[in-house]
Parts: C-alpha cells; sequence; structure tokens
C-alpha cells in the first residue's frame, strides 16, 4: 500500500512539472586571466531565440548577462550568480566557422576545430533517444568521470534539468576582453565554472546541445514570464 502510494505521489509531481525545452550550442572557454566563459546561443526556446552568456572571473565572481528581463530571471532561478546584468547581446557566425560575441562589458571572439570522435558518437544518436530524461541521467555518470561535466540533476527553484549533447566541435582559437581589458589566451576551463549542476568540458569546446528544464507547478511557463516582462 505504501510503495503504491508512494508511485502515485511521484506520478502526480512529475505531472505538475512543465518541461521547457532549450535548442541551441553552448561554448566553454577559458582565459590565461583566469576568467572562464560560457556562451548560451538558443535557436529555439519558450523564450524565442536568444543568447545568454555566464562569466566567472579568477575571483570567483559568477555573473549573467542576459538580453531581456524574463531571460534573466529565469537563468538566475535556475543557476547562481552573484551579479546579473541585463545587456544587449549580439552573435554573429556559427557552427562550422567563427563565432563572436558582444554581451554588454564582454566581446569574445573564437574558432572551432574539426569535429572528433566524440563528436561523432553524440551525432549517432537518433535524436528522440538523446532527449530522454532517463537516457541523459543514464549518461551522467559516464559523462562526470570521462567529460567531467553532468547531463542530469537537480537546478535551483526544485527544478530538475538533463543536457542532451548532439555534437562537439573543440574550440581551437579564443580572444576575449571584459571592460576593454585583455582576458589573454585560451587556456582550459579550470577550475570547473560554478553556476549549477551543469558545466562545461574542461577542453574548450562548442557542444549542440538540448536542455530540459522540468519546472514545478503548470502555472511557472515561459510564457507567463512573458507577460510578466516590464
Amino acid at each position: 500500500m505504501r510503495q503504491s502510494l508512494a508511485r502515485r505521489a511521484r506520478r502526480r509531481s512529475s505531472a505538475e512539472r512543465e518541461r521547457l525545452r532549450f535548442d541551441g550550442w553552448i561554448a566553454g572557454v577559458g582565459t590565461a586571466s583566469g576568467t572562464r566563459v560560457v556562451v548560451g546561443h538558443w535557436t529555439r526556446s519558450p523564450f524565442g531565440a536568444f543568447t545568454d552568456v555566464m562569466v566567472e572571473r579568477a575571483d570567483g565572481t559568477r555573473t549573467l548577462l542576459a538580453p531581456t528581463t524574463a531571460v534573466a530571471r529565469f537563468v538566475a532561478d535556475t543557476y547562481t550568480f552573484d551579479e546579473v546584468r541585463v545587456v544587449p547581446v549580439a552573435v554573429r557566425g556559427g557552427p562550422g566557422g567563427g563565432w563572436s560575441v558582444t554581451a554588454g562589458p564582454l566581446y569574445l571572439r573564437f574558432a572551432t576545430g574539426h569535429r572528433g570522435m566524440l563528436g561523432a558518437l553524440l551525432r549517432a544518436v537518433p535524436g528522440a533517444l538523446a532527449v530522454r530524461p532517463s537516457w541523459c541521467a543514464l549518461l551522467d555518470v559516464p559523462a562526470r568521470l570521462l567529460a567531467g561535466v553532468r547531463t542530469y540533476g537537480g537546478a535551483g527553484g526544485g527544478r530538475r534539468e538533463w543536457y542532451a549533447a548532439r555534437d562537439l566541435l573543440p574550440v581551437t582559437a579564443a580572444r576575449a576582453t571584459f571592460d576593454g581589458v585583455d582576458l589573454g589566451a585560451l587556456r582550459p576551463v579550470v577550475p570547473p565554472v560554478r553556476f549549477g549542476f551543469g558545466s562545461t568540458p574542461p577542453g574548450p569546446s562548442l557542444v549542440r546541445v538540448t536542455s530540459t528544464v522540468a519546472v514545478p507547478g503548470t502555472r511557472a511557463t515561459a510564457a507567463g514570464e512573458r507577460r510578466r516582462r516590464p
């Protein structure tokens, strides 16, 4: 009886979680100054297409640079930051070529190299399977052991999140400035960034990803966030 009640409670909890899907690319780079930069370039999301940038400085200060108040609110509720700024964000370029990202005080330009074996393996996984939470949960342990990242876990505000990596390209060159100060040459993303359970591989990379965030309560919709946006 108790097990049956527990199963029903879990089903009700799952049904009350709205799943918000974000499809796009995540770029992670480190610099000689110790600043690490993570760019989320989302071509499809509940907020439309947008780009946000997470920056962790050498002293550990974590800053979110977001294009709108609604995006800033949602991302800050999901991850952890010391500072949140709403700033103009612009991206030029795309996969297979050079990227340039301008986000308030940050400027980043990077280039990618040829796809390796891991990228080829990720591309071989059928899309319908790759985005399943059970598949992402299964890959969580090997991803932590082999790549230093997580693919399934808890996020802020009682949310759950899972990442489906669909492709991976190495970042081979990068230049970044913050408030006009050069951040130095490209380096591994070390130490790991501390925005939330998810991270980015230590090797600078561009990852094609589908991220799903399960939000408690059926009323916690991105559309509602947009309607409340000032």
